[in-house]
This record gives structure tokens, C-alpha cells and sequence, in this order.
């Protein structure tokens, strides 16, 4: 009975090599990348609104300590170290009012959406304006407090350009730290959807893989029902496990390994029932399977491949040879197949499904497999080398804050 084979083109078979290093070179990128953003956003002082008002009275107190510091060392006035402590805590209302609508209004609706001109020009006029605070401040407030509280050095009335010094700087601050904050959530929602956009394609390879093992089976099915074979309902619950497999267990990142080698085995008997003793088929399994993972659907599409050119009409003699083990979190997996030897391995056109194993393979196991194909005349080696252990995640993160919250974090 002939069958037909089923073609499947897409535009990510025509990639360049060097896009494989490309990926994998971002990935490794926006990893690190993460990993350094992360564990400045986990601080939840910094971020939390929870800690909201401890985290503006622990920036106050830092920032008038300095301040303090600052004018004691220059040494402008005859007062302590603590007068100026209380002067700075005296001028704290004034730089919240003069400070906070710049860091809370104009840097996230302004320069944070990209309106730079309009930012700079509310800050000029905001400057002005805080020549007037400045020195109806120190006229009508400031300065009658200290002559009430009957201190001996009595500061000037009106403005003065080294307490506007305190106001601008003070302003600039929170600024500084706003933006910065918008920043840092900005760049986590850009590196979110890098890594969803990875992790979409890495899906879309392997959802590539399904239809074709799919078509394949259900041809060898189609075979036997043909015949009215006695044979078609265990081959159809060896389908079922395979659909099984494939529309739930691939969802995942990692499967047991044993579900994988179990799969293969029933690949194996689908294909061997249909081709009966015209192929002569060796399977070796060794060492601890049950408490491994890997990634799904990297090995199976090894032994398609060898049991399509196998069975080429130019072979003599049909054989399949597969060998598993893991040892010390190596899994070493060897596919050998007869072939024709007239037919020379292409590696640039070596089919749609080994293309998609080199990429994930490239993409999630980096720097920690080795794949290696030999023709050697009449038979074709495949040998795969994984690190079991050096899996890289490529799950997207969950989203704890959105754009249009960000103005919100203080």
C-alpha cells in the first residue's frame, strides 16, 4: 500500500547558522541581565509600597544629615552640628513641596514619555518659582522662628543663593530616584517580552514536530484497518498515548525522562508493526531514567529520521540500532540506521525536524550538549550528548507591575 509523506516548510528552516549563536548569545544576554535587575527589584524596602512613608523618613533623615554635615565642614556660620540638623529638618516641608511635584508630575508624564522639551521648560519655570519660595521662606517663616526660639546667630532674611543651592538639589533627588525606579520597571516588562518572544518560538519548534510524527502514525494505522488486522487497536492505543504525550506533557518545559524513552518504544512498535520483519530494530536502555528530565521531543525525532531512510528501497538490509543511558547526569543517546550509500548525508538540508532539535538543542542547552551526525557509507550515526542538569529555563516571568501603575510606585 503506498503512503504519502507529509511536507512542512517554514521560513525558520531558511535561518542562517549564525542565527542559532545569535539566539543563543541573547538569550545568555537577557538572562544575566535579569539575573542583576532582579536582585535590585527584589529589595522590597526600595520597591514595596508597603514601606512607603519608612522609606521617605529613612531618605529625609539621610538627606539632612548630609546636608548637615556638609555645612559643618564648610564652617559658613558659628552654630553646631545640630543647629544645622534642625535648620535642614526646618527646610524639609520646603523641599517636598518644591522637590515632589518635579520627581511625582513632570518626570512620569514628561520625561518618562519622552516629552524632554516640555520637561525641561517646567523645570525652568518651576525654578523661578522656587526663587520666590526661597525667599518668602526664609522672610516670613524661617527666620522668625529662630529669632523666637532666641538663638544668637540669626540667619538673613530673603534669598539666598546657598539655601536655593539646598532647594535644587533637594528637588533633583527624588528626581533622580523616580526615574530611575520607572526605569528599572520599564526595562523588566522589555526583558519580559524578549523572553516570551523565545519562549513563543521555542514552542512553535517543537508544535512544528507534532503533525509530522502524527502523520507518519496514523499512515501505519490507516495500514492495518486497511487489512482489517487484528492488530489495529493496540496500535491505536499506542497512537493514544502519543497524542496524550505530545498535546499535555510537551506543554511542559522538562518531561521524565522515562515518559520520553517510553514514548520512543511506542513509536518503535508502531513502525516495526508496520514494516514487520522487513526491519530489524535493537533497543538498549541503561541506567536511572525514572528521576531524569528533558526537555520534550528532543530524541524522537532522531529515530523518524532514521526509520524513514532506512527503509529507502536501495537499502539491503534494514536495521536500527538505538542505545540509552544516563550516568552521572549524562545522557548519552546513539541512533545508528542502515542507508544507502549512494545517497550522501546533506547537512544543510537535513530535514525540517532535526533543524528544530539543533535550535532548541542551541537554545536551552547551551555550552551543555554535543550533537555529532557521521555517514559512514551504508549506515548513519547520530550521537547526542546532553547535561541533564544544565537545562536553561526559558519560562517568562510573571508580571508583578504594569505601565500603568508605574506612576504609581513611589
Amino acid at each position: 500500500m503506498k503512503t504519502r509523506s507529509l511536507h512542512i516548510d517554514n521560513d525558520l528552516t531558511h535561518k542562517p547558522a549564525g542565527w542559532i549563536e545569535a539566539l543563543k548569545v541573547r538569550l545568555e544576554v537577557l538572562n544575566d541581565y535579569r539575573k542583576s535587575l532582579d536582585a535590585f527589584l527584589l529589595n522590597e524596602f526600595v520597591f514595596s509600597p508597603r514601606y512607603r512613608i519608612t522609606r521617605h523618613v529613612v531618605y529625609w533623615t539621610f538627606h539632612v544629615t548630609i546636608w548637615a554635615v556638609f555645612w559643618t565642614i564648610m564652617n559658613t556660620a558659628p552654630v553646631t552640628f545640630w543647629r544645622y540638623v534642625f535648620n535642614m529638618i526646618l527646610w524639609v516641608p520646603i523641599f517636598i513641596l518644591f522637590g515632589y511635584p518635579l520627581a511625582y508630575w513632570a518626570v512620569p508624564r514628561l520625561l518618562f514619555k519622552g516629552k524632554v522639551v516640555q520637561f525641561f521648560l517646567i523645570v525652568l519655570a518651576w525654578g523661578a518659582v522656587g526663587l520666590l519660595i526661597n525667599g518668602g521662606y526664609r522672610t516670613y517663616i524661617y527666620v522668625p522662628i529662630q529669632i523666637m526660639l532666641g538663638f544668637e546667630f540669626i540667619p538673613a532674611k530673603g534669598f539666598q543663593p546657598h539655601s536655593y543651592l539646598c532647594m535644587t538639589t533637594s528637588a533633583a533627588s527624588p528626581m533622580i530616584v523616580k526615574f530611575f525606579k520607572l526605569w528599572s520597571h520599564k526595562q523588566k516588562e522589555w526583558m519580559e517580552t524578549q523572553q516570551e518572544k523565545i519562549a513563543a518560538e521555542l514552542q512553535l519548534l517543537k508544535a512544528q514536530v507534532h503533525p509530522h510524527f502524527l502523520f507518519n502514525s496514523l499512515n501505519n494505522i490507516y495500514s492495518f484497518s486497511a487489512d482489517n488486522s487484528p492488530k489495529t487497536p493496540g496500535l491505536i492505543l499506542k497512537l493514544s498515548s502519543l497524542l496524550s504525550y505530545m498535546l499535555y506533557d510537551c506543554n511542559t518545559e522538562q518531561v521524565r525522562l522515562e515518559k520520553e524513552v517510553e514514548m520512543m518504544k511506542n513509536y518503535i512498535d508502531l513502525e516495526s508493526e508496520r514494516h514487520g520483519s522487513n526491519v530489524d530494530v535493537s533497543w538498549s536502555v541503561d541506567g536511572n531514567i525514572r528521576d531524569s528530565f528533558i526537555s520534550p521531543l528532543l530524541m524522537l525525532p532522531f529515530l523518524e529520521n532514521a526509520f524513514k531512510h532506512c527503509m529507502a528501497v536501495e537499502v539491503e538490509r534494514h536495521w536500527i540500532s538505538v542505545d540509552i543511558s544516563v550516568k552521572s547526569g549524562l545522557l548519552r543517546c546513539k541512533v545508528a540506521n542502515s542507508k544507502s550509500e549512494f545517497i550522501l548525508y546533506d547537512r544543510d538540508r537535513s530535514g525540517l525536524d532535526i533543524s528544530n532539535v539543533k535550535r532548541r538543542l542551541a537554545v536551552m542547552y547551551p555550552e551543555n550538549h554535543e550533537l555529532k551526525m557521521h555517514d559512514e557509507g551504508d549506515f548513519f550515526v547520530v550521537s547526542l550528548l546532553v547535561k541533564l542538569n544544565g537545562y536553561r529555563k526559558i519560562s517568562s516571568w510573571s508580571s508583578q507591575s504594569s505601565l500603568s501603575s508605574i506612576t504609581q510606585v513611589s
